[in-house]
């Protein structure tokens, strides 16, 4: 007994003769970040942003685990059972599911950011010198070409990439499939076309990387992404495209289980800062932020920096990428302007969806 009681003394006194500030810092905590596979890397240089912002805030570091597959694969692991505490995801309908699961919280964007992380835009990627001269939507669905998106039924990104083509043709911006009608047959139409369904939106991309298709639906980001990386394409502007809106929210069960709201929290709001908005930026992501965007020129309905008066940018070391541009389109529309997400998840990809049966009937599935 006087054994333990001299080891416990000794003790006492070691740590007596430490700094306060080494006495009072808290343990290391441990957060897990379930995203979909499109943003990896830009993650991977926000992390350790993050990381050092929060030893410098509260003397405590933070390990982030990552896990990261295509983005309905990803919800369905959450409402499964992988005990993430925060998910980055494409589309709101995946957060939805953890909502519905009773998972996350329904105000998880009750944000001025519509609890939005970053933006993009559908675009296509063509061969170098565009050798079927394709420019916009209807040149996609013409015979003989070639096209590549993942399958909408496990990618975020391949629902978006429908979405732009549907929303463009029921806009009136496809000549001979304008309005709800005619943008059903644009979706028949572009189905025929489709060589190849991958399940995420990278591997759809690599897929294209490697020579197979004539033109890939993508996200913006991902052919600045390849392009960056010395890929052989070129980036295409539709006139008429959807604005893509991915999704980031604390998976409020698990949190609480595992005591690391306050950290998981303090993380989904740094996504929002502006040094976490210039990462997302040279990664070919359209930033949210205010401020940011300014600095990039991107501004609603094409209005000017007279029109949007924003604050000051505060001193970063984070220099824009000369090389990503992010230009307007004519018609940028957004998921409200085509019904919604529940009526798109519904009407368009449920099991008695539209492309659900298109694509069944077109392709065998």
């Amino acid at each position: 007994m006087k054994h333990f009681t001299v080891i416990a003394i000794l003790v006492a006194s070691l740590l007596a003769l430490l700094p306060a500030s080494a006495q009072n810092t808290p343990p290391p905590i441990t957060l897990t970040l379930a995203g979909y596979a499109v943003p990896r890397e830009a993650y991977d240089e926000i992390i350790p942003l993050f990381q050092q912002y929060w030893l410098a805030e509260t003397g405590q570091q933070v390990n982030i685990l990552e896990s990261y597959q295509a983005s309905g694969a990803q919800s369905r692991a959450i409402a499964g059972g992988l005990e993430a505490d925060v998910a980055a995801l494409s589309s709101e309908p995946d957060i939805t599911r953890l909502v519905d699961a009773g998972l996350v919280n329904e105000d998880w964007k009750a944000n001025e950011f519509g609890g939005i992380a970053a933006d993009s835009l559908v675009v296509f990627a063509v061969r170098p010198g565009n050798p079927l001269g394709i420019n916009d939507w209807v040149d996609v669905i013409q015979d003989g070409v070639e096209v590549i998106t993942p399958d909408p039924a496990t990618s975020g990104g391949a629902q978006w990439n429908i979405l732009g083509g549907y929303g463009a043709a029921w806009r009136g911006f496809v000549p001979g499939y304008e309005g709800e009608e005619g943008a059903a047959e644009f979706l028949r139409a572009l189905a025929t076309n489709i060589a190849v369904l991958d399940r995420d939106g990278r591997e759809s991309f690599l897929t294209f990387e490697r020579g197979i298709g004539d033109v890939a639906l993508t996200y913006e980001n991902e052919v600045y992404a390849g392009l960056l990386a010395g890929g052989e394409y070129e980036l295409i502007y539709p006139q008429s495209t959807i604005r893509i809106e991915n999704p980031v929210a604390v998976i409020d069960t698990y949190v609480d289980a595992h005591g690391t709201r306050e950290v998981a929290e303090a993380f989904v709001n740094f996504l929002w800062s502006e040094d976490a908005q210039r990462v997302f930026a040279n990664h070919g992501f359209r930033p949210v932020n205010p401020v940011v965007r300014a600095e990039l020129g991107i501004f609603e309905n094409g209005a000017g920096a007279a029109a949007e008066a924003t604050p000051a940018a505060e001193p970063s070391s984070i220099e824009h990428n000369p090389l990503i541009a992010f230009p307007p389109v004519t018609d940028e529309f957004t998921t409200l302007d085509i019904g919604g997400w529940p009526q798109a998840r519904t009407q368009v990809f449920g099991e008695a969806g539209l492309f659900t049966q298109i694509i069944a009937e077109v392709q065998g599935r």
